[in-house]
Parts: C-alpha cells; structure tokens; sequence
C-alpha cells in the first residue's frame, strides 16, 4: 500500500496539538503569559519535530506513544526559539505562521516571559508526565532525555548557533561555508538531532540504532536550513505565513549567495539523499522518516 505522508502528517499534528492544548490547559486561560503562551504554541506549525521524534520511535518498531512527552517538550521548546527570534532585538519579524508575532500581539515583555515559560516548562513536561501523559519512558531514560534537549537546546546548540549567526550578519562574514554550516548545524540541527533521538531514547533503542538515526537527523538537519534559505527568495509569503526576500534584504549570509541559488539546491538534495542512505538498512517501518526526508526538500513553508 502506498504511504500517505500528508494524511501521516495529519494525523500527529493533530495528536501533538491535542496534548499541547492539555499542557497548556493545566493553567488559568484568562492570564494574559498563559494567552500569549497559547497564541504562539497554537500557531498551527507544522510540528516537523515532533514527528520525527514519533517516526523515530516507529522506526524502531515499538509504539511511538511512549515519545509524546519528549515531543511536546521539544515543540515548546522550539516554539520559544521562535517568540525570541522575532523580537526587535533580533529579527524584528511581524508574522510567524501566517498571524502576528508575540510581541506584536501583546507586548515584547510578554513575548519575552512567554518564551521563558514555555522552555522551562517544557522541561516539566518531561520531568513529571504523569500530569498528562498516560504512557512515558521510565525514570533514567527522562533524566537522559532531559540532558540531550538542554544541550541541544542551549550553550552547545541553537543559542549559540543564534549568537553566532547575529555575530555574523554584524560581522558581514558572508563568504565563509564552513562558517555558516557550523552556524546552522548548532541553530537548526542539533534540535533535529534531539527531536529523532528524543524518540528512539523514549522506547530504548540501541547504541547502533541511534547512531545511525543521528547522521539521518544530521543531513536533514542541514538540508531543511538549505531549503528555508532557498524558501527566502523563491517562496510565497502567502504559503509560507511570513516575509520573503528578507535574507538579501538584510545582507544575510544564506547558502544561495555563498554556493548560488543552483548549487544550493544540488546541494540540499545531496544532503537528503545521504540522510535516506544513512537508514537504508531499516525496514518499511522507517517509511515515514525516508518520506519525511523529501518532504523537507520539496516543501513549499
């Protein structure tokens, strides 16, 4: 039978989003944290992350249920990435997901503590699941869950991949390819790597199985920030809920104006395909991860 990633899609979207309006529900809905909290979380992403975490766990042959509070924790997670990334003091965007940023809606304080909220509750959500979830790792594997998505989150990972890219826009360091892949492994990929670890940790995989899922996350990782720099000249800002033609406005150093809009896109499908060959010896239930590799690369938001 023929795989339907869009109906695949679908349907964990849906579930993510079931249990993040559960997360979130736990909380006064009159308060204006909790609202903002919820105008950003509620956004209608396309929850790439969380998927993959599920499609992880499936890949490994086990019941991806037991991945849904690593997967809420890390949309929350990247969701308060996103609140700070459009701020004044950083990209100073309008739109996220086709509706008013944050700040925009209610206030750059709030957008702010909006975003504290949601990355440390998230890390509640994995702490203490029962509050929630019905099924969930067991203890050891929560504190190890824990450890990957603060490094990944942090110091090690995007942060610093934020600090460098500012650095570099600052700088105008806009010929430097190894720069910029080190940017975007740290900004883009180490939460990819969390996200498909997060769900082969979840139902206790083997060393072996991860390590291979780890250079799968590593390509599309870097191929999914090769297409949004791609996305940012060819792109419909209507499709893709914000603003196109930013990056060359800005001056940004992108993979098009270092390799050529051409080269970028060889590239990026160069990527996808070594990321498919790295799960090759996975049987049809890594189907949607191989799907999910050519959804990024064809994706049109």
């Amino acid at each position: 039978m023929t795989f339907n990633l869009q109906q695949y899609l679908i349907e964990k979207q849906d579930l993510v989003n079931r249990y993040l309006k559960l997360i979130l529900g736990q909380f006064d809905q009159t308060h204006e944290l909790i609202m903002a909290m919820d105008h950003s979380l509620m956004a209608g992403g396309k929850r790439l992350r969380p998927i993959l975490s599920m499609a992880a766990a499936q890949a490994c042959g086990k019941d991806f249920l037991i991945a849904l509070p690593a997967c809420c924790a890390i949309e929350m997670v990247h969701t308060y990435s996103l609140i700070h990334d459009d701020l004044p003091g950083m990209d100073n965007d309008d739109l996220r997901r086709g509706i008013p940023t944050c700040h925009k809606k209610f206030s750059e304080a709030t957008a702010i503590l909006a975003g504290d909220a949601l990355l440390t509750h998230a890390f509640n959500v994995i702490s203490f699941p029962e509050q929630v979830f019905h099924t969930y790792p067991d203890h050891q594997t929560r504190i190890d869950l824990i450890s990957r998505l603060s490094q990944a989150a942090g110091i090690q990972g995007m942060v610093q991949g934020q600090m460098l890219d500012m650095q570099a826009f600052h700088s105008k360091q806009n010929n430097d390819l190894t720069h910029l892949k080190k940017i975007h492994s740290l900004k883009t990929g180490k939460m990819i790597i969390a996200s498909v670890e997060a769900g082969a940790l979840s139902i206790g995989s083997d060393s072996g199985t991860l390590k291979k899922l780890i250079v799968y996350a590593d390509k599309i990782g870097l191929a999914f920030q090769v297409v949004d720099d791609i996305l940012n000249i060819e792109g419909d800002p209507k499709i893709m809920g914000k603003a196109a033609g930013s990056d060359k406005l800005n001056d940004k150093m992108t993979f098009p104006t270092i390799m050529g809009l051409d080269e970028s896109k060889k590239y990026a499908r160069k990527l996808i395909d070594s990321a498919i060959e790295a799960i090759r010896e996975f049987d049809e239930k890594a189907t949607p991860l191989r799907a999910m590799a050519n959804y990024i690369i064809n994706r049109d938001h």
